[in-house]
């Protein structure tokens, strides 16, 4: 089946000698990019009057004939967005994603937006260029300008742990997030933890604002007041998992145990415990969340709470590639289950 969604019907210039004519020389002879071609052989609107007169004038003449779009069409290219490539968890879920894509004969287009001014723009542009049929957006938002311009487009999208609340046409699939914070600060709490400092992600997104509520609510549940005094910034990164433990360990009195939104920023207190001389977990009890497949192997081993990262990233692939079919997902909002896993970084306090 051919990348434009046509089927070529052969013709015949003198007696009896086929002339294949391919989508190149189509666009050649019209004076446009091939992208511009299958836009208009799959009926796309981002194509002026006079261009897509143009096309379908030469697309009469040499034969070629649309093929209408069914259940049974299959997508052949897909693009994963995130606002940025720099963290281990982006692996994970490029690794779901890609598994389906790859049994589904599909291509994967990877971008990183970041929040630099026009980046989304561009990666607008590029994904118009290559008539992209489907997205899937990780923990970014989308400006609603380009969000219709998907929807124009006939663009499907599927969102990854959502930055916000996503248009309710727009599938979403994510973890407890919220079941994870509290499960990560009841495990301490059992412990014999009281003083538990909380390493938030960054608060835009959805799911770091989960994490901290039931890390809140394991406090309120166990009867143990909540000290804002505890709960410090963060934005799932090393560097700041680094400086916030140290701004926790100057507190006068500081915690004996530290839940990080996410196993980098863990990763980063343990080491800021290191650099003080402290022991993890003798000192100072540490839990992430995500379970990277790193963290079995820090010093200590990580206790932290799992995410399915790759099956989410399947999941989502999976959604969108019945959407460019036109086949509505089962379910709109999925959150897949998280798990707290016990290892070595944690223990009960030391008694003084």
């Amino acid at each position: 089946m051919a990348r434009e969604g046509v089927q070529r019907k052969v013709t015949t210039q003198g007696p009896g000698r086929p002339a294949k004519v391919t989508i190149t020389e189509i666009a050649r002879e019209a004076g446009v990019s091939v992208p511009t071609v299958s836009r208009v052989v799959n009926g796309r609107s981002d194509v002026s009057p006079a261009t897509r007169a143009r096309v379908e004038d030469l697309l009469r003449r040499h034969g070629y004939q649309r093929r209408p779009t069914s259940p049974g069409d299959r997508a052949v290219l897909v693009d994963l967005v995130f606002n940025d490539l720099d963290s281990p968890w982006a692996v994970e879920i490029i690794r779901g994603v890609e598994e389906v894509a790859h049994e589904a004969g599909v291509g994967t287009v990877v971008s990183a937006i970041h929040d630099r001014a026009g980046a989304a723009q561009q990666w607008m542009t590029n994904l118009r260029a290559r008539a992209s049929d489907g997205v899937i957006l990780v923990t970014s938002v989308l400006e609603p300008g380009l969000h219709d311009e998907l929807r124009l487009l006939g663009v499907p999208l599927v969102v990854i742990d959502p930055a916000g609340s996503p248009a309710m046409d727009v599938p979403t699939v994510g973890a407890t997030n919220w079941t994870g914070g509290m499960s990560a600060t009841e495990h301490l709490l059992g412990l014999g933890h009281r003083r538990i400092g909380f390493i938030e992600g960054p608060p835009r997104l959805l799911c770091s604002r989960a994490r901290l509520d039931g890390y809140r609510a394991a406090l309120d549940a166990a009867g143990v007041p909540v000290d804002d005094s505890l709960i410090v910034p963060g934005d799932f990164y090393q560097e700041t998992g680094f400086s916030s433990c140290n701004r926790l360990l100057d507190l006068v009195a500081p915690p004996t145990a530290v839940f990080a939104a996410s196993d980098q920023m863990a990763l980063g207190a343990i080491e800021a415990l290191r650099r003080r001389g402290l022991r993890v977990p003798q000192d100072m009890s540490v839990v992430g969340f995500d379970d990277l497949p790193e963290v079995r192997w820090s010093a200590p081993p990580l206790t932290t709470v799992r995410q399915p990262l790759s099956d989410m990233g399947r999941l989502a692939a999976r959604a969108v590639l019945d959407l460019a079919r036109s086949v509505a997902p089962a379910l709109p909002r999925v959150e897949l289950a998280t798990e707290l896993v016990v290892r070595a970084s944690t223990a009960s306090p030391r008694r003084t």
